[in-house]
């Protein structure tokens, strides 16, 4: 028996392995295959701890195979919510993807996913933007400038050059420091702004990356033509969904998975019938992405672990032909 050793990828590894432009052309490729139906889930799709005071905390795992790649996967995860703070996309919390030999099961790789995780967060409804976003967007608004926001900028800025950018976070400072910092970095005017629908009011693109579980933005801040990008739980003020043009989601069935999504179809704000598409629909060209220029479109994403362990496979590859990682032994007859 000669099983391989396994590979820990560390989280400063990722950041040299994985870059803006690898997420986006990764989760698009993911999103093709989900058109083609060749990704098998796990059944149930995740299995969940939750856990109340004192601890207040919720473990997930995940898994999937991607036939074309292919590759397998889980997912381990969690986050910490006491009612005040919580501890989504942070360093301290749990994330690695393991990743395994589809046809021998033997495991090769187990990636710190904080990176990976960020990046998949923002790329994959900026890749659908590329259909459904203003032709010639100028203005940004980022409600939520942590982890997410930041990302979605990254990745907004391989496709746009915005003549301004506002933000809004909860501390003055935040929001100005954050303004100066990447105003200097794009070379492009930005305006710290103090509440969401200073930042919402006229922009052609908003998005919504607060770890808030209030509501942060309103339809009527949005003008005709615009598009939100709504990355969490109540970015969007649900009541508002039915009054959008068009609403385009990852996955239906996985986004009724979430309890705050599937509360908004149960009490009757928002029903399937109302969703114009998923994504992978729109990539594909199976139905069309924006069609006039008046459109207001809702993109809301729940997070798919196959674009996870896709951008993890890519990571274990890369840090192959980097030599980098560190050898685990594996199992072995003594």
């Amino acid at each position: 028996m000669n099983n391989p050793d396994i590979l820990f990828i560390s989280y400063r590894d990722t950041l040299d392995l994985l870059g803006v432009d690898d997420a986006l052309r990764v989760c698009e490729d993911v999103y093709r295959m989900q058109a083609r139906d060749s990704i098998a889930w796990s059944a149930p799709p995740s299995i969940r701890l939750d856990v109340a005071a004192p601890f207040h905390n919720h473990w997930f795992v995940k898994g999937v195979l991607l036939k074309e790649t292919p590759a397998t996967g889980i997912r381990l995860y969690n986050w910490r919510d006491d009612g005040g703070r919580n501890n989504i996309g942070s360093l301290e919390r749990l994330g690695y993807v393991l990743l395994s030999d589809p046809t021998t099961g033997h495991p090769l790789a187990l990636i710190d996913d904080h990176w990976s995780y960020a990046l998949r967060s923002a790329a994959a409804p900026v890749v659908a933007a590329k259909w459904l976003a203003p032709a010639q967007p100028h203005v940004l608004g980022l409600i939520g400038i942590g982890m997410m926001g930041t990302n979605v900028l990254r990745c907004l800025a391989t496709l746009y050059k915005f003549d301004e950018i506002r933000c809004t976070s909860r501390r003055p400072e935040t929001r100005e420091q954050f303004a100066a910092k990447w105003s200097a970095e794009l070379g492009t005017r930005f305006r710290p702004c103090a509440s969401p629908e200073d930042v919402a009011t006229g922009a052609d693109i908003v998005v919504g990356g607060t770890t808030s579980s209030e509501i942060m933005c309103r339809a009527e801040w949005l003008k005709p033509g615009s598009l939100f990008i709504s990355l969490a739980r109540r970015e969007l003020d649900p009541a508002g969904w039915a009054r959008m043009d068009k609403v385009v989601v990852d996955s239906w069935d996985f986004n009724m998975r979430m309890p705050v999504f599937r509360d908004m179809v149960e009490t009757g704000l928002f029903g399937k019938d109302q969703l114009y598409a998923e994504i992978h629909e729109i990539v594909t060209g199976a139905k069309p992405g924006r069609t006039r220029e008046d459109e207001r479109i809702l993109i809301h994403t729940c997070g798919l672990v196959s674009q996870d362990v896709a951008l993890a496979h890519v990571i274990y590859h890369a840090a192959l032909k980097a030599g980098v990682g560190i050898r685990l032994p594996a199992a072995r007859p003594i």
